[in-house]
């Protein structure tokens, strides 16, 4: 093979925008926030072309649950507010949250970050804050990229998106199937927002001349914005592990479509819900966004958690107790509402 010639003055990767050393010594600086996420199951470390989890004798009947996704515009939010350090716990929330509705423990997670030019402090600060939301949830951070785009991005901005991977038996799997009219459901309080509905977050906000030091209760609206989503794993499953996990019939993260379009989606057809809108008080993050922004009720329900951010759909027999779990566990919740028959006149009620 013929060796390409050395040109004097020639063009290098950095000469094209991309610095593989500023790449280099984020890898080093993660190490140790990676590290801390780890679970007895991970094999070696870092930097292999695949990272590795081992699932001998976990599991007698394996299911494995896999979930994606990113954080929507609340990163635009984080960029503009020069929060980075949070946005990697909302980004592993919105993905354990979704694998842990059927039942499952989240084992390992990747990221993917991409920006136009690799800023080492910022970088450092997001991927910080993914390991810090994997050690809470117990879940490790295995392996991830970090890809630097020259003109795909305006300076200061990035994206994120999550992959998880969670694993359960086959038969402890929360699939709905076990839905029965009367089945009360449990709300558990979210910590805001979440990671949803930011785009209409954001035209509120800057219609209001971007207040961020507003009092809401005690409370900056800067923080409240972007407080991170709450992390509902380690109680949950301790729940479904108790005595009165089987008693837990289905759970719903409510994410994107809010309150209408999420707890239905693990309800068996014929069946619908009717929602007692009137049984939580809405947090005043939401009491803000909806009085400045004149959002109508409905659509509050279908954008936003409005306080509810996961839950519990529960045989009636149990509740009591269920309420008595979550109360050692020190989580918000309410009764909000109960599964009732389809009469077709639309499967969600709130009111």
């Amino acid at each position: 093979m013929t060796q390409p010639p050395n040109v004097p003055g020639g063009m290098t990767y950095r000469d094209a925008g991309v610095d593989i050393d500023a790449g280099n010594e984020v890898v080093e600086r993660i190490k140790p926030l990676v590290k801390r996420s780890f679970r007895p199951e991970v094999m070696g470390g870092l930097g292999g072309f695949g990272a590795l989890f081992d699932l001998s004798g976990k599991y007698r009947e394996p299911v494995l649950v896999s979930g994606t996704d990113g954080v929507g515009t609340k990163l635009k939010l984080a960029q503009q507010l020069g929060r980075h350090d949070t946005i990697g716990i909302d980004l592993v929330a919105m993905c354990v949250n979704d694998v842990l509705v059927q039942g499952a423990e989240p084992l390992f997670f990747l990221d993917y970050f991409a920006t136009g030019k690799l800023d080492v402090d910022t970088t450092v600060a997001v991927v910080g804050g993914i390991a810090r939301g994997c050690e809470l949830s117990g879940c490790a951070l295995i392996g991830g990229e970090t890809a630097e785009m020259p003109d795909m991005y305006p300076p200061g901005e990035y994206d994120l998106a999550g992959f998880c991977v969670a694993g359960v038996e086959k038969s402890e799997l929360r699939d709905g199937s076990g839905v029965r009219a009367g089945d009360v459901l449990i709300g558990i309080g979210s910590s805001g927002p979440h990671s949803n509905g930011y785009s209409l977050i954001r035209r509120i906000y800057d219609k209001a001349g971007r207040p961020a030091d507003l009092d809401l209760g005690g409370v900056r609206l800067a923080e409240a914005l972007m407080e991170p989503t709450r992390l509902y794993v380690k109680p949950v499953l301790s729940l479904l592990r108790g005595g009165n996990g089987p008693a837990i019939h289905a759970m719903a993260h409510i994410t994107g479509g809010g309150l209408t379009e999420n707890i239905i989606r693990v309800v068996p057809e014929g069946l619908g819900l009717s929602v007692d809108a009137g049984s939580w008080a809405l947090p005043p993050v939401f009491d803000w966004l909806q009085r400045e922004g004149g959002v109508a009720r409905e659509e509050m329900w279908r954008t936003f958690n409005c306080g509810i951010g996961f839950v519990l759909i529960a045989a009636p027999e149990a509740v009591s107790a269920l309420e008595a779990d979550l109360d050692g566990l020190q989580l918000p919740h309410w009764r909000i509402g109960e599964v009732v028959p389809d009469v077709g006149a639309g499967r969600v009620r709130i009111g």
